[in-house]
């Protein structure tokens, strides 16, 4: 690829010049006391904000989050994060409480040299994810009208063809930032020349969200191992009873036929965490995946099915995890995925965690995140990566 970096913009010299940095700071916040129950999407930047603080740049940071409807909602407001993201850095983060209105106008206006600003939600305004190329363009030039250069490290919504992501670039000199060009990195050798045996293991709920990634998986890999909720449908497939397990019916043919396509590459789950209910004090027991009782749902993988995968996982040299083996919010259905995790983390193999729940899990279960090769920040973006498909916001900046 030919992609600018960051390195390139600080030799060229940023002191005083003001740099726009589309960061993805969505992280999770707690839904009563809207404070960060994650903060791993704030540290990711922090290598490309602090050499940027440390050459003397204004820096302007802006971000997505959540979903709000292209208007102002103070549930998605990213006033947390800019108190998170001055913790962290160590020095205030002047926050606009608009997104390219007067607030921001006045406070990219009054930053010192060395000194970072966050402007509001972006999604605030319908012009960021506009399909119209007009509407879009015109959000741009304001967003644009911030910088006097433009650095993306937002990976996460690299896949999204927004204004920040794809038309800002255009508009100004641009670079990749360190977390994009490690992103970047790291997922190439996914899809070059992996060292072998090469094993991917897919989770999460719907075989729809991952029926690409599958697809373009599986020429490549040496072991496709698939859990969580998405499983129900390949053993639908086999034609076990799933009870009432999470169940695509429209995908079970696709399944059966991805089964036999495979040459026994795929493997699936020998037992499954069964519970009365979906909730975290539900009666729950462990069945043989022949033997789900028509009236429970399977909401983790069993111990047999942990052991199983892991002597798969065992011999790998290259491995990438996205999705979790089951309801890992839920203490009595997160033993799956744990046991999944520290199998990955036991093998003498390069791991990359596709992002999105997956390095969720890995913090929220308290595993140490060193001990993967690499934790992606996006999960979305890293799974059509692999599919081959051509990213907004990296072809911005290849251009």
């Amino acid at each position: 690829m030919s992609i600018r970096t960051l390195d390139d913009l600080l030799a060229e010299g940023v002191a005083g010049r003001r740099v726009l940095v589309r960061a993805d700071l969505n992280v999770p916040l707690d839904k009563q006391s809207g404070a960060i129950t994650d903060d791993g999407r704030i540290r990711a930047v922090l290598p490309t904000l602090g050499a940027l603080v440390g050459a003397g740049a204004k820096v302007v940071v802006c971000s997505h989050l959540g979903r709000p409807k292209g208007a102002p909602d103070p549930q998605f407001s990213l006033g947390p994060v800019a108190g998170r993201l001055g913790e962290l850095l160590g020095a205030p983060v002047h926050f606009a409480t608009d997104t390219v209105g007067d607030s921001a106008r006045s406070t990219v206006a009054d930053l010192a040299d060395g000194q970072v600003a966050l402007l509001e939600n972006l999604r605030f305004n319908a012009g960021e994810t506009s399909k119209d190329e007009a509407e879009r363009g015109a959000f741009a030039d304001q967003l644009a009208a911030f910088g006097d250069a433009y650095v993306d490290d937002a990976f996460g919504a690299v896949h999204r063809k927004h204004a920040s992501v794809f038309d800002v670039p255009a508009r100004l000199p641009h670079v990749a930032g360190r977390l994009v060009l490690r992103e970047v990195e790291v997922l190439s050798k996914l899809t070059s020349e992996p060292e072998r045996p090469y094993v991917v293991v897919l989770g999460g709920s719907k075989v729809s969200d991952k029926l690409a990634v599958i697809e373009a998986l599986l020429p490549t890999v040496d072991r496709l191992l698939i859990g969580g909720g998405m499983c129900f449908t390949f053993l639908k497939a086999q034609g076990l009873e799933v009870g009432t397990s999470l169940l695509e019916k429209d995908m079970v043919e696709t399944c059966r036929n991805l089964l036999e396509r495979a040459n026994g590459k795929i493997l699936l789950p020998v037992d499954v965490v069964v519970a009365d209910a979906f909730a975290p004090d539900a009666a729950h027991d462990t069945v043989p995946v022949d033997g789900i009782p028509s009236h429970r749902l399977g909401l983790d993988v069993g111990p047999e099915t942990v052991a199983g995968f892991s002597a798969a996982l065992s011999p790998a040299k290259t491995i990438f995890w996205n999705g979790p083996m089951g309801v890992f919010e839920m203490p009595a259905f997160a033993a799956g995925t744990r046991g999944i995790a520290e199998a990955i983390t036991k093998a003498d193999a390069f791991s990359v965690v596709g992002g999105g729940d997956s390095a969720a899990a890995v913090r929220a279960l308290g595993l140490d995140e060193t001990s993967f090769g690499h934790i992606s920040t996006g999960g979305g973006a890293s799974l059509e990566y692999l599919e081959g498909k051509t990213l907004p916001g990296i072809a911005a900046l290849e251009n």
